[in-house]
């Protein structure tokens, strides 16, 4: 706010004299000074034009992260794939499991994919919110090497409370897996990898917070709910 509206009455005020550049820096200061108190209107319409510049050159950078990592959010080998995997239309969503806003989110994305039988959703882990989030989407992630993660995130964003390890342990207990395989799992090359590219993809969007979602071309941030969601597959498809 103070670049621009340096900026509006900089401009300003070199508009008012052709003669600007020969010009003292105190006379400068004292033109800037009166113009402002000559035209506030003036001012206020200079800061909104810029900030409104800003805007779409903020919007114009990120269309093209999007579009530059659009094969990673996509396309990733090491993403988990819920939904239909063949579906025409792609949801991305960057999620915490101690995030309140991604829990509230979940019934919708089920939602979406128990109604509409042609979406593909790729689950991005980015666990943003402490040491328990880390272990809750390793064991997430490490839950794939034995065919669980649907189920061990669908408990995992069901359950009450935090996700604390002691929890997270329990419901891999319950849903009959190797505990000890599973821990093991956590640990391996995939599971960094794929956290680490969660990060990445996070930075170069300009993402900051959970969730996030990503359909197709368009970034949506929050916690939207299911019409919005069903608003913007059928624009995608019209």
């Amino acid at each position: 706010m103070k670049r621009a509206l340096f900026a509006a009455v900089s401009l300003l005020a070199l508009s008012c004299a052709a003669s600007a550049q020969q010009m003292d820096e105190e006379s400068l200061r004292a033109l800037i000074l009166q113009t402002i108190r000559d035209n506030p209107e003036v001012i206020m319409e200079a800061i909104e034009t810029l900030q409104a510049q800003e805007a779409e050159a903020q919007a114009a950078a990120a269309a093209a992260a999007l579009t530059a990592q659009m094969g990673a959010l996509q396309n990733d080998p090491n993403a988990p794939v819920l939904g239909n995997p063949d579906g025409d239309i792609t949801v991305v969503e960057f999620f915490d499991y101690n995030c309140g806003y991604c829990r509230r989110v979940f019934p919708n994305v089920k939602a979406l994919m128990e109604e509409d039988t042609n979406i593909r959703v790729v689950m991005r882990e980015w666990p943003i919110l402490g040491e328990e989030s880390v272990f809750a989407a390793r064991a997430s992630l490490a839950s794939r090497k034995q065919g669980k993660y649907e189920e061990f995130h669908n408990a995992l964003m069901g359950a009450n409370g935090r996700a604390s390890q002691a929890v997270v342990l329990s419901i891999a207990d319950d849903l009959g897996m190797d505990i000890d395989q599973l821990r093991a799992d956590m640990e391996s090359p995939e599971v960094d990898a794929h956290i680490n590219t969660s990060r990445q993809l996070t930075q170069a969007l300009g993402v900051n917070g959970t969730p996030a979602f990503v359909f197709e071309d368009q970034l949506v941030p929050g916690a939207i709910e299911l019409e919005q969601m069903k608003q913007l597959v059928e624009e995608l498809r019209g």
